[in-house]
């Protein structure tokens, strides 16, 4: 483990930097155990759910807003180990074009199907082969706002770690339990056991906006972006959800149409205002 305050890292070959570098990749973050977070945000909202990183690395001159100081004064007092680097170290390490100056290291984690905390009145997100880290950020995202209990994903599946997937999150990855699992049917058999619905979207046949559908305990079934829904999980959906398509457009995008029919459960299941 790094020392908690070190020299300045003013090369890009320095070996930390240089592995730090690697978990852009997927086969380095599952090889390290590790995947990268910058941010100040999403590094807040770590730190707010409890997620203690296993070390930072900050450029003085770019993190010295309000904000900035705030977050490394909150990592100071979890003894966390923070390494200041030049700013073009920095840059190397960021992929946001306008970076905050600070980045921070976690340690990867797995969720098991099992552990889920599914009740009868949950809605659990169940992603299908889903490829694209940016749709899958944007659904965990929904996935927490509309209080999921979590999301499920179908392997093989992209990366929730992947730093797109990662800042498509907004943060909420450190809020909404993701468990990943290749058995498909038998994951799907085990939401219904604990008194989940499953129900899937299709762009041509089902309930308008899925609803009765949604009423209740859901699993909420979205295919993949090139192929829909695969064949050996068709026969295992209880009910179908249709969007009306009144416009030119020709289909939504599983992360629209996802967000749309996660919002539908939450307007079902919500208890009307009090007079």
């Amino acid at each position: 483990m790094p020392p908690r305050e070190t020299a300045t890292i003013t090369s890009t070959r320095n070996p930390r930097i240089v592995e730090a570098r690697k978990l852009a990749q997927r086969k380095h973050r599952e090889r390290q155990g590790r995947f990268l977070v910058e941010g100040l945000q999403l590094i807040g909202m770590a730190l707010a759910a409890g997620y203690r990183p296993l070390e930072v690395f900050y450029a003085p001159e770019m993190a010295s807003s309000a904000a900035a100081q705030a977050v490394l004064e909150q990592l100071g007092a979890l003894d966390v180990p923070r390494t200041p680097v030049a700013p073009h170290v920095m840059e190397a390490l960021a992929e946001r074009e306008l970076s905050q100056g600070l980045v921070a290291i976690f340690r990867l984690w797995a969720t098991d199907l099992a552990s889920l905390p599914v009740g009868a009145g949950s809605l659990v997100l169940v992603l299908d082969r889903l490829q694209d880290p940016g749709n899958l950020g944007t659904l965990v995202r929904t996935a927490d706002a509309v209080g999921a209990a979590a999301v499920v994903l179908l392997e093989p599946a992209v990366d929730p770690f992947h730093p797109k997937a990662v800042r498509a999150t907004m943060g909420s990855l450190f809020h909404v339990p993701i468990a990943r699992t290749a058995d498909a049917a038998g994951a799907l058999a085990a939401l219904r056991a604990a008194g989940l619905r499953t129900v899937a979207a299709d762009p041509y046949r089902g309930v308008p906006w899925g609803e009765g559908l949604l009423d209740g305990g859901v699993a909420l079934v979205m295919g993949s972006e090139a192929h829909g829904l695969s064949e050996d999980l068709r026969a295992a959906v209880e009910g179908w959800a249709i969007l009306p398509m009144v416009g030119r457009a020709e289909s939504l995008n599983v992360a629209e149409a996802g967000s749309v029919l996660m919002y539908f459960w939450l307007h079902a299941n919500s208890a009307p205002p009090q007079d």
